[in-house]
Order: structure tokens, then C-alpha cells, then sequence
């Protein structure tokens, strides 16, 4: 059964598969991502996961146009929540990767991607949301806990920096460690 979250928005891409049988998901990684590069808002990260980024957009994009990538959540500046791959199947984010010595994180991991990058703050909308989002991942992947999140810079730190030098990560583990709000 696909795991899918109520409270995103549902745009499912091709750029995922079937774990395998011996995964346990157990590791959450952080990411963030803007295309092009320090612009936010357009179409453009969703046209790079749905295959449809026009190379002729940006100069940029003909660098990037035929990578076959995704992620499971992304987070809009204003908070927005969609959702591209269900948990319980493999994203395509993390490529070549290793965390605490066990290699292809995509087999073990959910990807959140923040729309951001490394020299500009998040936004307070993208930190509620994320600690929202964790704690329902949580709740369906126990494994998963403050001590199994990571950036991408960490699981790939020879080729990544994402989420950058500004996430506030004691904002964000704070966080999780109120209770979530209650539904009445």
C-alpha cells in the first residue's frame, strides 16, 4: 500500500522504483533546491522531477535537464507541501551516498527537499511544515528519530551542501520535540 500524506499535494512522478525487500526505512535527509539556482517560485523543480525541464528555459537547465531525479516531499517557501513519491517506494535523491558506513541511501531514506538555498534563510512557513511532515513520518517509520536526520551535505559531502550553512537545525530538532497539535 502507498503511503501517502492527507495534508500534501499529490503529483506523482516516474522517477522512482520498488525498494529492496530488506530495506527498512530508517533515515530522513534533509535537502534544498532552487531552480535556477536562488530563484523560488516557478515551475521549474517540479518540471525536473516530472522529466519536462526545458533545457532552452535557462542556461543552466541544459546542464540538468536529463538527470532523472525526485524526491518524496518538497516544501514551498510559503509552506506548501507536495509530495512526488510515496515513503514506502524509492526517491531518486541522494545518489552516490553513504551513512555510517552503509552505502545507497535511497534504499533506507526519505527525502524532503526545502525550496531554498545556501545563502538565504528558510522561511518560518517551511520549518512549521517540515516539523509537521517529520513528525507524520515519524509516526509511520519509527526507526526514524532526531538521531537518524541528515543533510544531504553529510551522506554526500564530497558533492553536496544542501541545506546550507542557514538551516537552523536546533530550530528544527527543537521542534520535534513538542508535541504535535492536537485535532479537535
Amino acid at each position: 500500500m502507498d503511503i501517502l500524506l492527507d495534508e500534501a499535494e499529490l503529483h506523482l512522478c516516474e522517477n522512482r522504483d520498488d525498494r529492496p525487500a530488506s530495506s527498512q526505512i530508517d533515515l530522513l535527509v534533509i535537502h534544498s533546491i532552487s531552480l535556477p539556482p536562488g530563484e523560488f517560485g516557478g515551475p521549474w523543480i517540479e518540471d525536473l522531477f516530472m522529466n519536462r525541464l526545458d533545457p532552452d528555459a535557462h542556461p543552466y537547465f541544459r546542464e540538468i535537464h536529463k538527470l532523472k531525479v525526485s524526491c518524496h516531499l518538497l516544501i514551498r517557501r510559503d509552506g506548501q507541501l507536495i509530495q512526488y513519491v510515496p515513503l514506502n517506494q524509492r526517491a531518486w535523491h541522494a545518489g552516490i551516498s553513504n551513512y555510517c558506513g552503509r552505502e545507497q541511501c535511497n534504499d533506507f531514506s526519505i527525502g524532503i527537499e526545502l525550496e531554498g538555498s545556501d545563502d538565504l534563510p528558510f522561511t518560518d512557513d517551511q520549518y512549521a511544515t517540515l516539523a509537521q511532515t517529520t513528525q507524520t513520518i515519524i509516526s509511520h517509520y519509527p526507526a526514524i528519530d532526531k538521531k537518524r536526520i541528515t543533510s544531504h551535505a553529510s551522506i554526500a559531502p564530497d558533492r553536496k551542501t544542501d541545506p546550507g550553512p542557514l538551516f537552523d537545525w536546533p530550530r528544527y530538532i527543537a521542534s520535534l520535540e513538542s508535541e504535535p497539535p492536537s485535532v479537535v
